[in-house]
């Protein structure tokens, strides 16, 4: 089973102010931490996890997280991304720094954050592939790995790609480096109630059925600013495949190793007392036939 770290009741040192969720900083055996705090029902806390250890699985540069307990709130831990002096700058600070009209403070439904904006950012030379990461073989530029953040997102089903959810690192010399992909509890349909869960997987309603679940998944990233809805998360990622076919075909031969296996093993060591039967199934179902549908792309690739 995978460990639940007790962070001590005391622990608390500074609030981190972006986002909705409670979270706080402390520091343990001269690590930085943050604690996290799952919303009541909603199972972010153990779909993080489960996205970190399929991130492992896909090579990808990735936050660690842990489960956590804090007083009487379930959570995540995690140790901090940044290295000493250096600091995150979140992807909305960055297209402001580089279109002045950029929504900044917006925090959804952000028309301008679109996935050509992100490209031009991420191919700057001066950006650099994550900080201290096993470099995959033919990945060349920071956008080539975001397009293995895509494939995560589409994969997992995570509908909250938005621009305080990606970003770039500057060390305390100045160098840049493309951050690791992170904040991934808003995959694996996590927030469904079991009552949904069971008549998505059981039902003959088509519309209703999971298999049509799945294509519903929404990133929050734009084709263009006149667009009425953000791109489905395998439209983004199949646009950034088709932009950079290499790392597609990379990532996606990546996926085509993991086995059922494999995945199959990651939620036998979440804790039941973690995560229901039916949110267990129901999230293995989401990762199969997206899955199914990523593969799909890599012949489009060919």
């Amino acid at each position: 089973m995978f460990k639940i770290i007790v962070v001590p009741d005391d622990a608390f040192e500074d609030s981190e102010q972006l986002g909705t969720k409670e979270k706080f900083w402390y520091w343990h055996n001269n690590q930085r931490y943050l604690f996290k705090a799952s919303r009541l029902n909603t199972g972010e806390h153990w779909a993080e996890k489960i996205a970190c250890e399929l991130g492992e699985l896909l090579g990808l540069p990735h936050a660690h997280y842990e489960l956590a307990f804090w007083k009487n709130k379930k959570g995540i831990i995690t140790p901090s991304i940044v290295p000493t002096g250096g600091q995150l700058v979140h992807g909305n600070e960055l297209l402001n720094q580089v279109y002045s009209n950029y929504p900044i403070h917006q925090r959804y439904q952000v028309k301008q954050h679109t996935l050509r904006k992100i490209k031009v950012l991420m191919n700057n030379p001066t950006v650099h592939l994550p900080f201290n990461w096993k470099r995959t073989k033919d990945i060349e530029t920071a956008f080539d790995v975001f397009v293995g953040y895509l494939l995560l997102d589409t994969w997992i089903a995570n509908q909250d790609r938005h621009h305080e959810n990606w970003a770039f690192i500057i060390t305390k010399e100045g160098t840049i480096y493309l951050a690791p992909t992170f904040d991934h509890g808003a995959g694996l349909g996590r927030n469904e109630t079991d009552e949904n869960r069971k008549e998505r997987l059981i039902t003959r309603d088509k519309g209703r059925s999971i298999e049509h679940y799945v294509t519903k998944a929404r990133s929050a990233i734009y084709d263009n600013p006149l667009s009425n809805k953000p791109l489905t998360t395998l439209e983004v990622f199949r646009q950034a495949a088709q932009q950079r076919p290499l790392a597609g075909k990379i990532w996606l031969s990546h996926l085509e190793n993991i086995s059922l296996t494999d995945i199959q093993l990651i939620f036998a060591q979440i804790p039941m007392t973690e995560i229901t039967l039916l949110a267990s199934e129901f999230a293995q179902k989401i990762l199969t036939l997206n899955r199914q549908r990523l593969l799909t792309c890599w012949k489009q690739l060919l």
